[in-house]
């Protein structure tokens, strides 16, 4: 059950991130949200393994941490990636008087 829990906690990290970083018009709606879920869950199922009670505060604190520098880094690595190739795309089709807009 608290894996569920931690997972919604990166997803709704993952939300505020896509929202508090620039360039959001870049990526779809539900990538950075989904990076956040993921994240969460993955490190939160190793620090399970390596034994890190689930019960505990350090846990928590660290997988929502986690999840929400992962899916705030996405955000802008995406969007800043985006954004550069969009411009060569519409430079390279601007040579060739195909670009309109």
């Amino acid at each position: 059950m608290e894996l569920l829990f931690i997972t919604l906690g990166g997803a709704i990290l993952g939300l505020a991130a896509r929202y508090a970083v620039p360039r959001r018009e870049f990526h779809g709606v539900v990538l950075v949200p989904a990076v956040g879920a993921a994240v969460a869950a993955v490190v939160w199922v190793a620090l399970t393994w390596l034994g890190m009670a689930w019960d505990g505060g350090w846990i928590w604190v660290i997988s929502l941490v986690a999840s929400g520098a992962a899916a705030a880094g996405a955000a802008y690595l995406v969007g800043r990636r985006r954004e550069e190739d969009d411009a060569r795309t519409f430079a390279r089709l601007a040579r060739f008087g195909l670009a309109r807009g």
